[in-house]
């Protein structure tokens, strides 16, 4: 019997739909690679699941974006990249914008670049309130770091004390064994009383 037609819907059941996904995706990924080996054919296949997880497909030896370049090249009235590359290009300006105002910043706060006639009362103020902040910054950034070399510093210190304590309770306790041991070896042998009288007679 031969099998019979399936209806081309959504599987309303998400473990069918999965299961059914990842094996039409590997086949349709063996025949782009049949394709792309009994054909000679430049094949790329990009999928994207439900959740968003990406499945790509490239023929051996070329890359997505040779593939995209060739195809722009080919229709020639479609430019794929020139969105991307002025996207980047403003984020370039921004970026090249706030290093200006930083390396501005920075200048003006260790006195270069400033003109203190041609400044009002409000730019010195704010430049007086601009330093004060910052040398407020740097002593806090200081203080901190000395405080965490102090801190560790502190717990070497009390760590090696207990190695010591340690090492001398352990040298205390060798020289104790030590010592008992030579008592035992130079301790006096007392006969036992048995003995006494064949010693007496003998001395008699």
């Amino acid at each position: 019997m031969g099998r019979g037609k399936i209806e081309i819907k959504l599987i309303e059941n998400p473990t069918n739909r999965q299961v059914t996904y990842s094996k039409r995706r590997n086949g349709i990924f063996k025949k782009a690679h049949e394709l792309s080996v009994l054909c000679d054919a430049k094949v790329s296949l990009i999928m994207f699941s439900k959740n968003n997880k990406m499945h790509e497909y490239i023929s051996p030896g070329l890359t997505t974006k040779k593939i995209i370049d060739q195809y722009q090249k080919t229709l020639g009235d479609i430019d794929l990249w020139h969105s991307h590359y002025e996207k980047m290009l403003e984020n370039l300006k921004k970026l090249k914008d706030i290093n200006n105002k930083l390396r501005r910043q920075i200048r003006h706060r260790i006195g270069e670049g400033l003109d203190m006639d041609d400044m009002s009362f409000q730019q010195l103020r704010t430049l007086e309130e601009d330093m004060v902040s910052s040398i407020g910054k740097i002593r806090e950034r200081k203080f901190h770091v000395i405080k965490t070399r102090t801190d560790t510093c502190r717990k070497k210190v009390k760590s090696l004390k207990q190695m010591n304590g340690n090492l001398l309770l352990e040298l205390e306790t060798r020289n104790q064994q030590q010592q008992q041991q030579q008592q035992q070896l130079h301790w006096p042998t007392v006969p036992p009383p048995c003995m006494h009288s064949v010693i007496s007679t003998i001395l008699i």
